[in-house]
């Protein structure tokens, strides 16, 4: 026997699944044979139809939007830390550079424009 090939990954508009979470509700079909009849996976459409009943309050746990906006706000916490690490590199290295023109013996960096008599 050889093995399977992965099936790639697809993708269904909202109104596909919303379509095979009523037929799952209306009770004529168990899901196995809807997502067979469909070409779907029996996992897809048990998570479709946990989500919907998410989102419709008859089952704890995050809604679509709650789950949309703690995927965002971990995006932009992830590009905050970054922009303070990058802050804090950049301190580091000006600080240093500040530390090398002063033991120099001067005040700061010598400037290369010297004023006429």
């Amino acid at each position: 026997m050889g093995k399977k090939k992965p099936r790639p990954r697809r993708s269904f508009t909202p109104e596909f699944k919303a379509e095979i979470v009523e037929l799952c509700r209306r009770g004529d079909r168990s899901v196995g044979q809807i997502a067979k009849d469909f070409d779907l996976t029996e996992t897809a459409v048990r998570d479709w139809v946990k989500q919907a009943e998410v989102d419709a309050g008859e089952r704890d746990g995050l809604t679509r939007s709650e789950r949309d906006e703690l995927a965002a706000l971990r995006r932009e916490n992830r590009w905050l830390r970054d922009d303070v690490d990058i802050l804090k590199r950049a301190t580091a290295f000006f600080a240093s550079m500040s530390g090398c023109w002063r033991s120099a013996g001067g005040d700061g960096p010598k400037s290369a424009f010297v004023a006429g008599p």
